[in-house]
């Protein structure tokens, strides 16, 4: 585990750059991952993480939903940036899913049990065969109530540190740097757990 002072350390990082923050967290352990879904600005951490750490493992849980684009945009990622791919899935196929839960609503009950089979144990199980001690993430404030209340940096409630070099960035900053750099964007990304939209999928209460 990493032990530091996060309130001190969200204060001096408040107003660093992405890559500063990067180039900061990276030093603090030779043992970190950072997690992609292939979503809509996904290329912006991927390549600022490939460009400081070429080697960094990239942990990807498909879900089995994604829309076809979403595994064209992720194929194209991974050979640009050469990216150490971990993917991680249900231990059901898309048929047995479908078959038994389906793509359930936000109401229905099985909603909770889907989000489990598709997202969450793979999440778990990714985490506990890597287990990290820096997860880096697109996480950024806004996006949900629940995210207004974290920082760049957060601890998971198995304490792994989590960083978060995009935080405060709008989707409008993100979409000047994606055309500044230009990189490549996701705009048909679709996340069958996020029901309804700026809902949390359920992975960063991990």
């Amino acid at each position: 585990m990493i032990d530091i002072d996060i309130d001190v350390w969200n204060q001096k990082l408040r107003d660093k750059t992405p890559n500063e923050i990067a180039e900061w967290a990276l030093k603090l352990s030779d043992n970190k991952i950072v997690t992609t879904s292939f979503g809509i600005y996904s290329s912006v951490l991927l390549s600022t993480m490939s460009q400081l750490d070429k080697d960094i493992k990239v942990v990807w849980c498909d879900t089995l939903y994604n829309q076809p684009t979403t595994y064209e945009h992720a194929a194209k990622l991974i050979e640009k940036y050469k990216l150490n791919i971990l993917k991680y899935k249900s231990l059901y196929t898309r048929e047995e899913i479908d078959s038994t839960i389906g793509l359930p609503s936000l109401e229905d009950d099985n909603h909770a049990v889907f989000s489990e089979a598709v997202k969450l144990e793979p999440f778990r199980r990714a985490l506990k065969e890597q287990n990290p001690d820096v997860w880096f993430t697109n996480i950024r404030v806004r996006q949900t109530e629940y995210r207004d209340k974290k920082s760049i940096l957060s601890y998971s409630k198995d304490g792994i540190l989590k960083v978060s070099p995009f935080y405060y960035w709008s989707d409008s900053d993100l979409d000047q740097y994606i055309e500044d750099n230009q990189l490549a964007k996701n705009n048909y990304y679709f996340d069958p757990i996020k029901a309804l939209l700026n809902r949390e999928c359920g992975i960063h209460f991990q």
